[in-house]
This record gives C-alpha cells, sequence and structure tokens, in this order.
C-alpha cells in the first residue's frame, strides 16, 4: 500500500513509500482509509522532538520513536478485512477510529483511560497511523458508529474533537455566568468553543476567546464566544480581566507556550483552574505562595478516553454541536507536508482534512 512517511528523525519531508498491506489476524481490523485530518501534533512529530524550555528538547528517538513513521490519528475508514476474532464489525461499515491505544493490562488501560497508559500503542505515534491507504487498528471496540455526520468533520473527532471535549469538561465552571476562557483560537480551540456552546444546555454560557488573528476570533463569535480579546496586546492579561470585569475560574489554553501559560495564571481568580492543552513548548514560573494562597489547580489534558469519545460522537449526532470549518484535499504525500506547514505558521482557519482520491470524487 501507499503511505506518507517520515523517514527518520533527520529527514522531516513526507515521502511517498511503499509498505506491506497487513492481513488481521484475532481481533484486527482493517480498514481503507477515506479521509484523515491533519493535526498540530504531527507538526512536532514530524520534527522530532518537543520543546522543553530550559530543559532542553524531548527528543522521540529517546521515547522509543522508530522510523519510518507514518502518522495520521483523525481517521474515519471503511473495513476492509477483519481477524477470525473481530466480533461486531462488518466488511464495508464506515467508521472512525480511536487512535489513543494503551498497553490493555495496566491500572489505567483497565480503567477505560487508555490516554493515560505509560506505555502507549498510539495510532499514527508508535504504531502506522492514517496518512495511508490502509490502517489496522487491534480491536473493534476502537471503531465508532459515525452514520448521519459528515465524513471530513467526523474524522476531526478523534483527536481535535476529543482534545477539545476532554478540556472543556475539566473546565467547566459550576456557576453559568461565569465566563471560560479559551487561549487560541485555531482548529481544536475553535472546536473547544463550539463544544463549550454545546454544552450549555448544561447551564453555560459565557465564552472568551483569545487569539492574534482577526479571522479566528470572527470565527469564535460564530461558534458561541460572547468576548473576544485580541492576543497581540502589551497586557493582555489586564485586557482579558477588564472586559470579563475581573478575574476568571477557568481557563483552557491550547497554545500552552511560556508567555500563554503566563497569562493564564495571571487572569485566574482565587480557586481557578488552568487546563493547559498546546504543545508548542516553553515553560512556566509561577510565585509558589500565589499558587498557594490562591488555590489554583493547574491540569494538562492530553486528547481524552474511549469513553470521552464516545460521549463526544453522541453529542455530534444530536445536532448540538457546530461545525468547525474544515479545508478539504487529497491524501498525498505533498498534500500532507504542506497542510503540516500551514499548520506550523499558524493561523490556519479551522482544522485541515484530507480525503484517498477515490472517495473525494
Amino acid at each position: 500500500m501507499h503511505a506518507y512517511a517520515v523517514l527518520s528523525n533527520t529527514a522531516h519531508a513526507i515521502t511517498d513509500i511503499e509498505l506491506p498491506t497487513n492481513e488481521p489476524t484475532g481481533t484486527e481490523v482493517r480498514l481503507r482509509v477515506v479521509r484523515s485530518g491533519i493535526c498540530h501534533t504531527d507538526t512536532h512529530l514530524r520534527e522530532g522532538y518537543y520543546d522543553l524550555g530550559s530543559r532542553g528538547r524531548l527528543n522521540l528517538v529517546d521515547r522509543g520513536m522508530t522510523y519510518p513513521m507514518v502518522m495520521g490519528h483523525e481517521v474515519v475508514g471503511v473495513v476492509e478485512a477483519v481477524g477470525p476474532d473481530a466480533l461486531g464489525v462488518q466488511i464495508g461499515q464506515t467508521r472512525l477510529v480511536f487512535p489513543w491505544i494503551g498497553c490493555g493490562s495496566c491500572d489505567a488501560c483497565r480503567a477505560g483511560h487508555e490516554n493515560l497508559c505509560p506505555a502507549p500503542q498510539n495510532l499514527g505515534v508508535a504504531r502506522h497511523g492514517g496518512y495511508a491507504e490502509h490502517i489496522s487498528v487491534p480491536h473493534p471496540r476502537y471503531l465508532l458508529d459515525i452514520d448521519g455526520l459528515d465524513e471530513s468533520w467526523a474524522a476531526t473527532l478523534a483527536c481535535s474533537g476529543l482534545t477539545a471535549y476532554s478540556a472543556a469538561r475539566k473546565a467547566l465552571p459550576d456557576t453559568p455566568t461565569v465566563p471560560v476562557v479559551v487561549i487560541g483560537a485555531g482548529g481544536v480551540g475553535l472546536t473547544a468553543i463550539a463544544t463549550l456552546a454545546a454544552l450549555a444546555a448544561l447551564g453555560h454560557r459565557a465564552i472568551c476567546a483569545v487569539d492574534l488573528q482577526e479571522r479566528n476570533l470572527d470565527l469564535a463569535r460564530e461558534l458561541g464566544a460572547s468576548t473576544v480579546i485580541r492576543a497581540d496586546q502589551d497586557n493582555v492579561a489586564a485586557a482579558i480581566t477588564g472586559a470579563l470585569g475581573g478575574p476568571v475560574a477557568a481557563v483552557i489554553d491550547f497554545v500552552n507556550t511560556g508567555k500563554t501559560a503566563s497569562v493564564a495564571f495571571d487572569i485566574l481568580q482565587k480557586g481557578g483552574r488552568m487546563v493547559q492543552v498546546g504543545l508548542f513548548g516553553g515553560e512556566l514560573i509561577v510565585p509558589t505562595a500565589l499558587l498557594t494562597l490562591k488555590i489554583i489547580t493547574i491540569q494538562g489534558s492530553f486528547v481524552g478516553s474511549l469513553g470521552e469519545l464516545g460521549e463526544l460522537v453522541a453529542l455530534a449526532k444530536t445536532g448540538a454541536l457546530p461545525h468547525i470549518p474544515i479545508i478539504e484535499g487529497t491524501l498525498s504525500a505533498s498534500e500532507v507536508d504542506a497542510a503540516l506547514d500551514r499548520l506550523a505558521n499558524g493561523g490556519v482557519p479551522g482544522r485541515i482534512v484530507l480525503g484517498a482520491a477515490a472517495s473525494m470524487s
């Protein structure tokens, strides 16, 4: 099969390679890829490291990354072949793939939180992903029915949608009128705004979006943000608290640099929570006395669980979740590379999803 891969930790361009087409055994399922979303996380995987600020780099080869690496973890596919023990799935079914797969035996996995597994087997990271003609999934439980949903939009639910949903649920205040601040209104941040707006059915109403791009703020308004703030100000923290009438209860930071994390910390009220999601890199230095005196919670949030993705797909099927803009293209080495370049340069208004040529016609 054709696959579009990073060949090494020094050769970062996406290259068209040939890989064997897997014949499923046991509970395995092989799907023909019809949609594959392009995620900002893959820009870091393509470069081979994460920025740890003064601690240097987290090199992925030191974490067991092997090459060639076929990325892509926002995948919708058609079931093409099943192993003899793969029950409850049929050839020809269109399914969304849950990619955040664990070892299956640790406490986190047994509790249904495979995204917390210390030995992850994530598709598109530790195992070949969806920038290819086919993808292999170890068990049918990782396949979700998306009947009635647009395939391109549904693909984004596996990562950007799930990441936004999980972070929003962590940050959602009890009081309906207490603002949640969303820093970074790119693809994932816009999804979080749409999710928070959808969760308004539970009683929440106030969402403040912070971003550098006016077009992203316009989209944020359309998706439910009640307040928008330009991030290119001398004192953005003061601008946020001024617009909202004081410190806030919760911040979700989809950028998560040292600068944005500092803003998040500075705008929190007593008992406030900052949920840090982005992987742009850097470090946060905080006054430890204020951390105690303000009783602040700093929480990381990385993707979400299989159960949460099931909840999100069910919410999407109700029609309560607004669609974010989708930029479509054809799945190929050059288009994957170009899409990753666009994301690395910033300012993409929505999500990029590439489809197999036959499925896009």
